[in-house]
Formats: C-alpha cells, sequence, structure tokens
C-alpha cells in the first residue's frame, strides 16, 4: 500500500478518474467534494479503501478539519491531488463582482487552504507528492475564461514557488494544465457558449476532446517515484492544443 491520496474535487469528472487511477495504483483515498452525489460515484471507482468527506473547499476551517479527520481515519497524507475547478463561459465586461470572487476562491483559494492544511505534514515527514490540475487557459488565455484563466495561472506560479521551498523535503509539487476535456462542466459550457466550444476543439490538432482518464494518468505519472526527479512543472494534456 502506498499511503493515502487525498484528491479535492473528487466527485467530478476528473477528479472521479483520479480516485479510480490512484486506487488502481495502491493508494487508500480520501475523497474532498461539494457534491455527495459526486462522491457517491467515486466511492464506486475505488478498489481500494476511500472515504469521503462532503465540504465546500472554499471554507478554510472545513478544510482543515477534514484533512485532520482523514489523516486520523486513514494514514498520513502521501499525495495530495487537487482538481478543483469551476467557471461559466462569459465575456468579462458582463461580469459581476460577486463572480469574480467565486471563482478565484474556488479555482485558487481553496487550493491554498488545503495544502496549508497538508503541506506540515509532509515536511515533517519529509516526503510528499502535490499535483494542481489547472488549464491551459492559464498558459494561452481563453476567451470566455478571463477571470478563470488568471486564476488558474496564480495556481501555476504558487505552485512553482511551492516547489522551491519545499525540495529540499523531498516534496514533489507539480501542475497538469489540461486542455478541453469532456465533463459536464464543459457541457455547461457549450451550452451557454457553443461556438466557443467548438473553435477550442477545432483548435485541438487530435481534432477532440480529452478524457478524464487520460489526465488521471498523468497524474499517476507524478504521484509515482518515476516523477521523483521533477518538480515545478506545468506539463499540458491538452492533445497538442499547446505545444511548448
Amino acid at each position: 500500500m502506498k499511503g493515502t491520496a487525498l484528491v479535492t474535487g473528487a466527485g467530478g469528472a476528473m477528479g472521479s478518474a483520479c480516485v479510480e487511477r490512484l486506487s488502481a495504483d495502491g493508494f487508500d483515498i480520501a475523497a474532498f467534494d461539494i457534491d455527495e452525489d459526486g462522491l457517491a460515484k467515486a466511492r464506486t471507482r475505488a478498489t481500494t479503501r476511500i472515504e469521503t468527506w462532503v465540504i465546500d473547499q472554499t471554507d478554510e476551517a472545513a478544510v482543515r478539519s477534514a484533512v485532520a479527520a482523514a489523516e486520523d481515519c486513514l494514514s498520513p497524507i502521501s499525495a495530495f491531488v487537487n482538481t478543483t475547478g469551476w467557471c461559466k463561459g462569459t465575456r468579462f465586461e458582463e461580469e459581476t463582482s460577486d463572480y469574480w470572487h467565486k471563482v478565484v476562491a474556488v479555482n485558487y483559494l481553496a487550493a491554498l487552504y488545503v495544502t496549508h492544511a497538508v503541506l506540515p505534514g509532509m515536511v515533517e515527514r519529509k516526503s510528499g507528492k502535490i499535483v494542481y490540475i489547472t488549464s491551459d487557459a492559464a498558459k494561452i488565455g481563453t476567451g470566455g475564461e478571463a477571470v478563470y484563466a488568471g486564476a488558474k495561472a496564480a495556481e501555476c506560479a504558487f505552485a512553482k514557488s511551492l516547489a522551491r521551498e519545499n525540495a529540499r523535503y523531498n516534496i514533489n509539487v507539480n501542475c497538469t494544465a489540461p486542455g478541453p476535456t469532456e465533463s459536464p462542466l464543459m457541457r455547461d459550457v457549450e451550452e451557454q457558449n457553443p461556438e466557443m466550444v467548438r473553435r477550442i476543439t477545432r483548435q485541438v490538432p487530435f481534432r477532440r476532446l480529452g478524457l478524464p482518464e487520460e489526465q488521471a494518468s498523468v497524474v499517476s505519472f507524478l504521484v509515482s517515484d518515476d516523477a521523483r526527479w521533477i518538480t515545478g512543472q506545468v506539463i499540458s494534456v491538452s492533445g497538442g492544443l499547446t505545444m511548448y
């Protein structure tokens, strides 16, 4: 057994795919999400022990309590994978500041809250793997996702800084940057702005959306011993949408 992997946003498409893959890799799973039904479905995808917590990841106190409960219930968290993310496909000038605050809270602050709770134990044990699911929008920008792209870019910069601070403790911190991926969130965006989704899909050299399982396979690599010499990187998993 490899220890416990904490997956946040575990009820979503990429989150539940990560639950399935990391469980198959031998991790016990601590799964966080605000969506109770999504967590119930994620439970069915695990082949090792899985415990779930229904929490709002933008609530710092709830996050700290859930992390402590997860480590008490399972074992110290050896891998943390943050898949939490959310946005709408809207133009910046049409948005309100309430929307901006929610996007920043969900896509950036939520990751900080969990990391701040998980990291001290990793430092103490001098071992750990952290992966943030960001977005290719953080690298190239995307029309209809301006504030989301900014929040994910902040998450990437945070991850690189964290990687520099904690390499001395044998902690690897990396990001994946998915391109357009099949998910209920993508379908919500398509409903609001179908031309944006069609345009993005046409720009992918493979001319299709990615699959959640294809995202999870890269996460699996980054939390494995095979990736022990990789840190501070943002790896595009986008079918060639970005090539640098």
